[in-house]
């Protein structure tokens, strides 16, 4: 694939972003200046909208086919959160510069690998080129039955919490791309740096869980800012407060191998973000059967992932973690923030 640069945003969209909209209808193959959807009957309309710049989210260098797919990974997170099915997205990109064919061939190819393993179609947007970073903003659509949105606001003190999969994985893995000798320095073996660089470049949403949470959740959100930050929101929109054993999150090899170098990566579990895993309060009395239903739909036979319970929801407004002792520890930093 050539190098040379795309002249003309007509020819970035009929010939890289237009085959990502074919089988949707109501998009009008993007020769339109709008979409058109019809909710399935029965059913809410669930939006999210979340960008991506480089320098920010991903390095410049990263390979497009991840950055595509991380663009629309991390909004389709929310949507899992939710309880929603994935159904379309709009998309708006923004170059200092005309991007090259083969940027935009394998950008292409990316963001067609996560809409289908997702179940979405690209139904419209924009590009420009203005000064700064390269920017993908997307606007993810998603359903769900008239009035069953998971919210974050709805935990009550005692609800069980659970998180799915691990944590801390994605935030090692930036710290791997950005030191290409920390994997030696930490003893990892080569699987477990790509484990980690892939947890970063490709986080997976959670799509899997949304019966259970449908079925048996109080309250849920993504993990986007780090289990402290994002707990934080979740107990204040709910006016709870929360306890968390952390020797209880469940970690990746890395993580474990990090933290067993040097405690400050809990940190990274704890705070660090990237992660796009979903944290749930459920109420006692259905505890087990949403950990039975999650677990059992959790993921695939070559990518499973657990749910695991981490702490409760507690009447006070204060947020605790504590280690195996039940002695309280804290916390270098928060969590991610951008301002």
């Amino acid at each position: 694939m050539s190098d040379e640069p795309l002249h003309g945003e007509e020819a970035i969209i009929q010939e890289y972003l237009a085959p990502l909209a074919a089988g949707y209808p109501g998009a009008l193959g993007l020769k339109d200046d709008c979409a058109t959807m019809t909710p399935t009957p029965g059913c809410d309309l669930v939006v999210k909208t979340d960008p991506v710049a480089s320098g920010i989210h991903f390095f410049a260098d990263d390979p497009p086919a991840d950055i595509g797919w991380k663009a629309l990974a991390v909004n389709v997170s929310d949507l899992a959160a939710k309880g929603a099915v994935p159904r379309a997205y709009l998309m708006a990109l923004s170059f200092p510069e005309p991007p090259t064919r083969s940027w935009m061939a394998a950008f292409g190819a990316g963001l067609g690998e996560a809409q289908a393993a997702f179940g979405m179609h690209l139904i419209g947007g924009d590009t420009d080129r203005r000064p700064g970073p390269i920017t993908v903003s997307i606007t993810v659509f998603g359903e769900v039955p008239t009035g069953r949105m998971v919210r974050r606001a709805a935990a009550r003190a005692g609800d069980i919490l659970f998180v799915s999969g691990s944590l801390g994985e994605a935030a090692l893995g930036l710290g791997l791309v950005r030191d290409g000798g920390l994997g030696r320095t930490l003893g990892l073996s080569e699987a477990d740096v790509q484990a980690a660089v892939r947890r970063y470049r490709r986080p997976q949403p959670r799509l899997a869980v949304r019966a259970a949470l449908l079925a048996h959740a109080r309250a849920a959100m993504d993990l986007s800012d780090g289990l402290a930050k994002d707990l934080g929101r979740m107990c204040r929109a709910s006016g709870c407060g929360a306890r968390i054993q952390i020797d209880r999150v469940p970690r990746g090899a890395a993580a474990k191998a990090a933290i067993a170098f040097s405690p400050r990566y809990w940190n990274d579990v704890l705070a660090a973000g990237d992660d796009y895993e979903v944290l749930v309060s459920v109420a006692p009395d259905q505890a087990d059967a949403f950990e039975a239903a999650a677990n059992a739909a959790g993921g695939s036979a070559s990518e499973p992932f657990p749910t695991t319970r981490i702490g409760e929801m507690t009447g006070s407004a204060e947020i605790r973690f504590v280690d195996g002792s039940g002695s309280p520890i804290s916390l270098a930093k928060s969590g991610w923030d951008h301002f």
